[in-house]
This record gives structure tokens, C-alpha cells and sequence, in this order.
């Protein structure tokens, strides 16, 4: 059940959008000033690579079925009645049943007890019908998040956020990753965008973001989960702007993985 359920988690991605930078430096030599860079901005959709991947995954889940195994199923805990959390719940339901997995959504108040959503998780991994197991994010606050995602089995832990799989991926082992790092790595593979030994620029720091995205791009590409073998650099909201222009302007390419105005910003620079 290991890859229909790494597949479907892969294929929860849909629908998402991101870009990617990619700055064409030509036969231009390297330099501080923005004048002696040229920039070639490719904004890549991952809209029509999506459904590709659910193609894919369809087709996994289809074979892996016909194999006798059982029908992959994914557990998502929703706790309150956040709108945005409902919405990207009713998106991750609906990704799942495109590609033929099953799923169900437990729904608890807000005032949910911390012990209450362990036995949860507990049961669920627990369940052997049940592949993947996704808390939907953000907890209310008499909640902690780190312990709720830490009571879900490593192999079941669909967002890759158990301490186990932060580890493994950082010790460049196979593992669960994080949807969006995922997602962006993803795209850079099948766009076939050159890492080796290039500069990277990575705009955001989030341990969900940021950072899975920056020990994907700079580990080893020989190791057990190879890596893109690039030089990261990592920049965030107290990075100066003097830096952050000085960053950008060497960068190969730049992931933006931060809040809008910090996008913008960052863009003015280039």
C-alpha cells in the first residue's frame, strides 16, 4: 500500500499554484548591480501538470486495485469551522476521489480536547483500511499542533509534518514531504530545470515551506533521496532588503515561498 499511498499523496497537490524564477544569465558575467544581469522571469502554472500527475496516480490506484489490494483511504480530522480550512478540505476530498481513493472527513468542535484528537489519530493508525491520515491545519490554540501531528504513525503522516519524516528528509532518506516543497520539486523535475551546482534563492523560511523545500534542492543527488546538488540560499522577513537584492540578483533561480508583499518586494529587485 506504500506507493499508491506516497502517490495519493501526491496527488492532493492539485490545484496548486506556484512559480517558479528562473533568471537567464546569458552570456552576462555575474555582478552586484541589476544592470549587468539580464532576468528572464518564467512563471510556471503547475495547474496543467496536476492533472497529468492525477493521470498518473489514476492509474496507479487502478493497477494496485486490480492486484487484490484494497482501495488506498485517506483520513482527514477537520476541528472547527474555519472557512478556509473547510475549503481546502472539500479540495483535498474531491482530489482524492479524481484518482479513485477513498476518504472521510471526522468533524470536531473547536473546543475539541488535545486528548480527545490523540485518540483519534491513535485509532486511525490503528485502522488497517486507513492509508493516509491528514489533520487539517491550523489547531485552535489550546491545541498543540507539533504533539497532534507527532500522534500520527510516520507511515500514515500524508502532510509529512511527524518528526520522523522531518528527519528522514533531512538526512536524505525517503519519506513523506511536505505537499508544497513537494509540488515544487516536482515541477522542477519535469520541467527539467537545471539544480546542479546552480545558486538557488529560496524566499521563506516555514519549517512546512521553506525549509523541505531548500533540503530537497541542496542535498546530494547520489543519496537514497537525491537532492538537487545546488548552493541554497535561505532569505526571509529580517533578510535587508540591500541583502535580499544582492541575493536575488546572483540567484539562478528564486522559489518564493512567502507572503505577497515580501513577493513584491522581492520582485522590484530583480
Amino acid at each position: 500500500m506504500a506507493a499508491p499511498g506516497a502517490a495519493g499523496g501526491r496527488a492532493l497537490l492539485r490545484g496548486l499554484s506556484l512559480s517558479v524564477w528562473r533568471v537567464g544569465a546569458g552570456s552576462v558575467s555575474r555582478s552586484f548591480r541589476s544592470s549587468a544581469v539580464r532576468c528572464e522571469a518564467t512563471v510556471i502554472s503547475g495547474t496543467e501538470m496536476a492533472r497529468q500527475i492525477c493521470k498518473e496516480i489514476c492509474h496507479e490506484v487502478e493497477s494496485w486495485v486490480s492486484l487484490g489490494n484494497r482501495k488506498p483511504h485517506l483520513s482527514i480530522i477537520l476541528v472547527g469551522d474555519n472557512p478556509a480550512s473547510h475549503t481546502y478540505v472539500r479540495n483535498k476530498i474531491k482530489a482524492a476521489t479524481a484518482v479513485g481513493i477513498g476518504s472521510e472527513v471526522i468533524l470536531k468542535p473547536k473546543d475539541v480536547s488535545q486528548e480527545e484528537l490523540l485518540d483519534i489519530t491513535e485509532q486511525l493508525n490503528m485502522d488497517s483500511r486507513v492509508s493516509g491520515i491528514l489533520v487539517q491545519l491550523p489547531l485552535p490554540d489550546h491545541i498543540d499542533e507539533r504533539t497532534v501531528c507527532n500522534g500520527i504513525a510516520p507511515g500514515k503522516d500524508v502532510d509529512g509534518f511527524h518528526i520522523v519524516n522531518v528527519g528522514r528528509l533531512c538526512l536524505d532518506q525517503h519519506s513523506m514531504i511536505p505537499a508544497t516543497a513537494c509540488a515544487v520539486w516536482e515541477i522542477i523535475k519535469r520541467t527539467g530545470i537545471e539544480t546542479f551546482g546552480k545558486n538557488v534563492v529560496v524566499v521563506g523560511r516555514s519549517k512546512n515551506v521553506g525549509m523541505p523545500i531548500t533540503m530537497l534542492l541542496h542535498t546530494d543527488g547520489d543519496h537514497e533521496r537525491p537532492g538537487g546538488d545546488a548552493t541554497v540560499t535561505i532569505t526571509h522577513r529580517y533578510t535587508p532588503e540591500e541583502q535580499l537584492k544582492i541575493h536575488t540578483q546572483l540567484a539562478d533561480i528564486i522559489i518564493v515561498a512567502a507572503e505577497k508583499k515580501i513577493v513584491f518586494d522581492m520582485t522590484q529587485l530583480l
